[in-house]
């Protein structure tokens, strides 16, 4: 089937093209890269390792980064879409176990969740997630495991019917709603985080500050 791999990046020209390449070595050759206004080089780096590289020309979010690469993943007939991030932290052998629900018709979206591999991953780290799934669930009605995750897969139908405004962070939340309000069928698989050096000294990442604003924007939608 053609599993199409959508990776949204902003300023990772530094480490884009490995992942793009460490993608390739585990047997994925569709891949989608989405630049979300980068400062720096990310789109010509993703252009030189052959992706089809797209930009947008202010930086959006991260939302609207991947909704951009799921809308191309659909224009190219895609039967799997693999969200991803650019960063190097997620670990395409992951891929793999992350598709296989689908390619076997068991679901429509599996979401990849670091807190069923806890040990990886910061005491805050789990601590932070633990309180967004409690969140997304008062909000949203659906408990997961890993709700701030953006290593997930989805079906044709499910790519083609998730429908959501959000373009920040929040979006990931914001697909937790869509999967309980399209009754789509979903399953939870275990990944793993590759914490790097590079990783952990990113500026711009989903911290303790921006889990505060995603909260309140969660909020302010839900009543604005």
């Amino acid at each position: 089937m053609n599993t199409v791999i959508v990776i949204p990046v902003y300023n990772e020209a530094r480490v884009v093209g490995q992942v793009i390449e460490d993608v390739r070595a585990h047997g994925f050759q569709h891949i989608v890269v989405v630049d979300d206004g980068s400062k720096d080089e990310s789109w010509c780096v993703a252009s030189a390792h052959d992706a089809l590289a797209l930009r947008l020309k202010v930086n959006r979010g991260k939302g609207a980064a991947v909704k951009t690469g799921i809308m191309a993943a659909n224009l190219l007939d895609a039967d799997v879409v693999v969200t991803m991030d650019g960063d190097g932290q997620h670990d395409p052998a992951d891929i793999r176990p992350l598709i296989t629900p689908i390619l076997e018709g068991k679901s429509d979206v599996v979401l990849g969740s670091r807190l069923l591999q806890r040990e990886e991953m910061p005491k805050i780290k789990v601590l932070a997630n633990n309180v967004g799934n409690f969140f997304t669930w008062l909000f949203y009605g659906l408990l997961v495991s890993d709700s701030q995750s953006g290593f997930r897969a989805y079906s044709r139908y499910a790519a083609l019917i998730i429908d959501t405004k959000a373009d920040k962070y929040e979006y990931d939340s914001k697909v937790i709603r869509e999967i309980k309000n399209n009754r789509l069928r979903f399953t939870e698989v275990p990944v793993h985080t590759r914490y790097t050096e590079y990783s952990k000294g990113k500026k711009t990442k989903q911290g303790f500050l921006n889990g505060l604003v995603t909260l309140y924007r969660m909020v302010w939608k839900m009543v604005a």
